[in-house]
């Protein structure tokens, strides 16, 4: 490994490793809802990151959700949401998770919340919950994720000054009025030589959870470049995708959902059927995807591995066959795995070999992928910033 590759990685880790990335989740469950077509036998797999999707899948009424992630404040977030849920008002649970800043967090927090956490997560949020508390700075301004939108915001208000036109972008009508004010108003003042500097840093980037590995991806694959790839990610979810629902990208633009424009955990009725016990089907779990997996015998029918492949690919590539180890010895036959990535492919998934029924194998020959429906969904990805989308299942 080269000192710079080193010295990135351990500022990745040192981000990943003291903080709270992700104060809201960037894949759009929408999506993983068709490619999974959850049952009521179905054990869910998913990577934590902020939660919310665990609890999107907790709706579609699956037997189980397993919420796995290395970072405990990860899952501490997901258990503070989890109990919100069990012991909050709509009204309050939406002024903490919807719009980010609930009046007297604190002594809500340590009255109705605390005695029902993990003794880590009330350690975290014992220190942490001051995040709810700040009418100018609200929750989806916090973490690492957070400060990058907040900063984001600042360059708009005060480099650029065209909070106007992001207002009326957010609030067009259609796709055409998205496209006029884009053209008119805001890609040229938008990117400029600041910010393409900005976004190509691999320190910026490590605040919202992309690896070098990841971006290196991007720059083979993608002409231009990551910053090529993210101007025209921006192009498609401003100008040419619908935005009037696309709460990915208006929580970090405003700084908070609005009550029609939000994940389906925020809304009153699905609040209501997690309340009622569909919440009490997560269950979280501070731990590697490998390490969940070899300790537990519940079979698992349904992955979701969000795109945390692409930082194993490099230097990790061993603990990426240990993984998929682990995932095929505690898969069901009709298992279905979801994964995303930086690139435009994951070539590197192919060459993973395990033992399966007794035999070793490479993934090529073994898993079967939905390439059409993949493909199709991953043209509707209100996010928009992933170069693939990938569905799969073990060949018969």
């Amino acid at each position: 490994m080269k000192v710079s590759d080193w010295l990135n990685s351990r500022m990745f880790n040192m981000v990943h490793g003291n903080n709270l990335v992700y104060n809201t989740c960037w894949e759009d469950p929408r999506l993983d809802r068709v490619a999974l077509e959850l049952g009521p036998h179905d054990s869910v797999l998913v990577i934590t990151s902020a939660g919310c999707n665990a609890l999107d899948y907790a709706l579609e009424q699956p037997q189980s959700v397993h919420a796995v992630d290395m970072n405990p404040r990860q899952n501490a977030l997901l258990e503070l949401k989890q109990e919100a849920i069990r012991k909050l008002e709509y009204e309050d649970f939406f002024a903490m998770f919807g719009t980010g800043t609930l009046p007297n967090a604190e002594s809500i927090y340590r009255q109705k919340l605390r005695g029902g956490l993990s003794n880590w997560t009330q350690a975290y949020w014992d220190r942490w919950i001051k995040f709810f508390d700040h009418p100018r700075r609200p929750f989806y301004f916090r973490g690492t994720s957070g400060a990058f939108a907040r900063a984001m915001n600042l360059y708009v208000d005060r480099v650029i000054r065209c909070r106007r036109w992001l207002n009326e972008l957010l609030n067009a009508k259609d796709v055409t009025e998205q496209r006029e004010i884009y053209d008119k108003h805001l890609r040229d003042r938008f990117w400029s030589n600041m910010i393409k500097f900005a976004l190509g840093r691999d320190a910026t980037l490590s605040m919202v959870g992309v690896p070098k590995a990841q971006r290196q991806q991007v720059d083979r694959d993608y002409e231009g470049g990551i910053v090529k790839f993210m101007e025209d990610c921006v192009e498609a979810v401003f100008a040419k995708l619908p935005i009037m629902d696309n709460y990915f990208w208006r929580v970090y633009l405003a700084g908070s959902y609005s009550a029609d424009c939000c994940p389906e955990y925020l809304k009153p009725d699905n609040f209501q059927r997690l309340k009622d016990g569909l919440v009490d089907r997560i269950t979280t779990h501070t731990q590697t995807v490998q390490g969940f997996l070899e300790a537990t015998d519940t079979k698992i029918s349904r992955f979701v591995l969000l795109d945390h492949m692409d930082w194993l690919s490099s230097y990790r590539f061993p603990l990426l066959e240990s993984e998929w180890q682990a995932i095929l010895d505690n898969a069901t036959p009709d298992a279905r795995f979801l994964w995303r990535s930086g690139g435009l492919r994951t070539d590197f998934v192919d060459r993973v070999a395990v033992n399966y029924q007794g035999q070793k194998t490479e993934l090529v020959d073994l898993l079967s992928y939905n390439t059409d429906l993949a493909n199709e969904l991953h043209e509707k990805d209100r996010v928009h910033t992933y170069g693939s989308f990938y569905i799969a299942g073990i060949a018969a």
